[in-house]
Order: C-alpha cells, then structure tokens, then sequence
C-alpha cells in the first residue's frame, strides 16, 4: 500500500530515486521547512516536467556511477512512481549522508528501502502533498521522442538498439547560468 503523502520529483531524478540508488533528494532548508517534510515513508511522485538538458546531465552524471537512464521517452511523468522512506533530514555535516554522491547542496531529505510501483497518474504540488490518482500520464514531448536516434525520428531504428545513450564529455548543469545571463 502507498504513503497518503507524495513528494514531487523532476525526472530522471525521481527514477534515480527509485531504481539507481539515489539516496538524497537535496532541497533548500526553507523548502523543507515550508514543505513540512520529516521522516516518514512516502510516495515517489514523477513531476511532469524535464528539460533536454536536464536528463543529459543526468544521463552524463549517472553515467560515472555506472548507471544508464532509461531513455527519456520511456520515464513516466505526472505519476507516482513508487515509495521510499525518509530516515533524516540531512545537511553537509550529517554522516554519512553528506558522503552521498547525490548530496549537493544545503539540507536534503535521506532515503532508503525504495519500491517501485507501476506507474498511477496523478498531479503532483510542492513539498509533501496528498496524492490522489486522476488524469494521464504526460505525453513525450517532441524531443524525448527523436532523442539520441540517428535521423532524429522515433520511428528509425538505431544501427545500435542495445547501445546505452552515453555523453563522453560533462554538459552543462541545467541550474548554471549562461556567462551573457550572470550579473
């Protein structure tokens, strides 16, 4: 049975959470602290958005833990995705936690004992909310579909279907400014 209470999660970070062992979700103290957030289980809701250069970060840092993101088009967004239990409320002195690979900010939320679910639509709100199912899942946007493919058509097969989608070098990370954009 899932927790009454959900946390909404960009994708690829809410699969990361539930299947490639990310055991942080960083959010600000205030976040926490407005979002009501404490230790408890709850459920795993994937929010519908991500960016292109979202999931290639991700797909780039996954990578140097030795994880491959399904790709994007295959992530179910606008649903609860499954459960995990909240152990701590961690900051960058907290052992072991700030060790994570996946601790990179102030304050976070520590997981542990992930299950999956089949995905159940719903729509997700900020901090911990009350889920209820209803409505669909979100479409692929357009370049979910053709992403990585060799024509940009999700109708042309790869020459490499077993090929994982890898980026050799780092991308920039989606939060960074532009240098035009910095003040």
């Amino acid at each position: 049975m899932l927790p009454p209470l959900a946390l909404s999660v960009r994708q690829p970070w809410a699969w990361a959470i539930i299947h490639g062992g990310k055991d942080v979700e960083n959010r600000s103290p205030g976040s926490i602290r407005a979002g009501r957030m404490d230790c408890r289980p709850i459920a795993i809701h994937a929010a519908s958005g991500m960016t292109r250069q979202e999931y290639e970060w991700a797909v780039w840092r996954l990578q140097q833990d030795g994880l491959t993101l399904p790709r994007p088009d295959d992530l179910p967004r606008r649903a609860i995705i499954g459960m995990v239990d909240v152990v701590a409320i961690v900051d960058s002195a907290t052992k072991p936690w700030c060790d994570s690979p996946f601790f990179g900010g102030k304050a976070g939320l520590a997981l542990e004992n992930p299950r999956a679910r089949p995905p159940i639509p719903a729509t997700g709100e900020i901090g911990y909310f009350t889920w209820r199912q209803g409505g669909e899942l979100a479409p692929p946007a357009p370049w979910m579909t053709a992403w990585d493919r060799p024509s940009g058509d999700s109708g042309t097969l790869s020459l490499f279907p077993d090929d994982a989608p890898h980026i050799k070098t780092p991308p920039k990370k989606p939060w960074e400014k532009k240098p035009s954009e910095k003040g």
